[in-house]
């Protein structure tokens, strides 16, 4: 298959790339080749925020402004967007409202973290320009400052709203116009030194690609990927992006379920799913940060398998589906049969996620959601529980209950079903549950938890659940720490 090559914006420039190593990331990009060093390396995983960049793409038409770590993302993503830096803000000698407000506020001490909280204020204020404090501490989540800044940051962040039209908005027309001469149908990809990556646009193409390249490596956000060539330099190998196919960024709302398709990233779809599971949705904006929530895809997070995955225990509750995909030909299985072992998958050679299928609760379920981890921000579980129960009555009538962080895979807790499921609804069933839970894990000791720690809390959670929908007025959420 022809291929074209990856074609962006680097702030108003035009930039075509087509002979460069495709395990670059976007922070080697600025600083190896486009000389723009103002965006720095500090973790190189995507943690501390000091190399976020902003991302304009078409949606709708119109432009969206999202915050990325420069650090964890790879060139074929930014083909048909619009690269924005902290060089790109200034106007001259005028600094753009964000910067000046950092000035006047004194946001700034060593300096270090500053280009990245610049960059995340701006992408804050071309989404909300009157944001309020939740959507600021939200977008400021991802950014560490280690000379603790973060007063005369937020008061920086107050001062910036409402600050009227930028150059970029003066520009957009402009903008979307070179934009969409780039986002047509033709597939794109870089080669050098060996190593290749194709961004395809359509299903078919892809289909085709895994079927000539079955060791390639499907990237859609590349949150967790990314970290072999950033933190173990290795590299990738055949790499498929795949953010650049319509099919796989679609969300569908059905009367009985909602269909995400596997490349759709977090911010997209949560603010969708948040009436109909608030506590899924809470959970998910503790997933990484902001920058990672832009482009971290559910179907990443099922298809990197991790027993710590924070979303595969709360889809086995919700008793979810994955869509595979193979030369043309889709098959639908559960959530729960996907993941076999540590590691290890039920999707065959040369097969993709294409889509997760979630079911629509009933009036009489009820689901409860936790996650345990040291940091509310930008942290992995311990442990993270998932409970969806059938309460008819005062009886337990269904359960479905899962883990994560207990064994080698997100799994069921059978056992504590049974003990559950045609048992009134009292403390009683609630104690032999808990029991019940120490028959379904050993669970191992780590850097995150000790064994016991997990297997504790695992038990008290389930008291938890119960505490919370007995009595409402208790309700104390999902933020838990270990």
């Amino acid at each position: 298959m022809s291929a074209g090559a990856i074609e962006f914006l680097l702030n108003e420039c035009v930039v075509q790339l087509v002979d460069i190593d495709p395990n670059t990331t976007v922070l080697g990009y600025l600083r190896g080749h486009a000389n723009k060093v103002g965006t720095k390396e500090g973790c190189a995983s995507g943690d501390c925020g000091a190399c976020t960049v902003v991302v304009a793409e078409l949606v709708a038409d119109k432009l969206v402004y999202s915050s990325v770590n420069a650090c964890i993302t790879l060139l074929p993503s930014l083909h048909g967007k619009q690269l924005i830096t902290v060089e790109d803000l200034q106007e001259g000698e005028l600094l753009h409202p964000v910067q000046q407000a950092l000035v006047d506020c004194h946001g700034s001490q060593c300096g270090f973290c500053t280009p990245g909280f610049v960059m995340s204020l701006f992408a804050l204020h071309k989404n909300f320009p009157n944001p309020s404090q939740h959507q600021t501490l939200e977008a400021l989540a991802g950014n560490l400052c280690r000379c603790t800044g973060y007063r005369a940051i937020l008061a920086a962040a107050k001062v910036a709203s409402g600050q009227g039209p930028d150059k970029f908005d003066r520009n957009s027309v402009q903008t979307i116009k070179q934009l969409r001469v780039m986002t047509q149908d033709a597939m794109t990809q870089l080669c050098a030194g060996g190593q290749q990556a194709y961004s395809p646009t359509t299903l078919a193409q892809l289909s085709l690609l895994m079927l000539d390249n079955p060791q390639a490596r499907i990237v859609a956000g590349g949150t967790d990927i990314v970290l072999e060539i950033s933190q173990m330099m290795r590299q990738l190998g055949t790499i498929i992006y795949v953010g650049n196919i319509a099919q796989l960024a679609q969300f569908q709302e059905l009367d009985d379920k909602f269909v995400i398709g596997a490349a759709l990233c977090y911010s997209h779809f949560t603010p969708l799913l948040e009436p109909h599971f608030p506590e899924f949705t809470q959970m998910i904006e503790r997933i990484g940060s902001l920058q990672v929530r832009n482009q971290g895809t559910l179907g990443g997070n099922i298809g990197n398998a991790s027993p710590i995955g924070d979303t595969p225990p709360v889809l086995i509750a919700l008793d979810a589906q994955v869509n595979l995909h193979l030369a043309g030909v889709s098959r639908t299985i559960a959530i729960e049969d996907y993941f076999v072992d540590y590691k290890v998958t039920a999707q065959a050679q040369s097969e993709f996620i294409e889509s997760v299928v979630i079911p629509k609760l009933n009036d009489n379920q009820h689901l409860k959601v936790y996650k345990i981890s040291k940091r509310f921000d930008d942290d992995i579980s311990a442990v993270l529980a998932a409970f969806n129960f059938t309460i008819e009555h005062d009886v337990v009538t269904a359960a479905r209950i899962a883990f994560g962080g207990l064994a080698g895979i997100p799994a069921r807790a059978k056992a504590c079903e049974a003990a559950l499921i045609g048992q009134s609804w009292t403390q009683a069933t609630i104690d032999a549950a808990m029991a019940a839970l120490a028959n379904d894990f050993a669970p191992m000791s780590d850097v995150r938890a000790s064994k016991e720690y997990r297997m504790t809390v695992a038990q008290n959670l389930i008291q938890k659940a119960f505490i919370e929908l007995t009595s409402p007025q208790q309700q104390t959420g999902v933020v838990q720490y270990a």
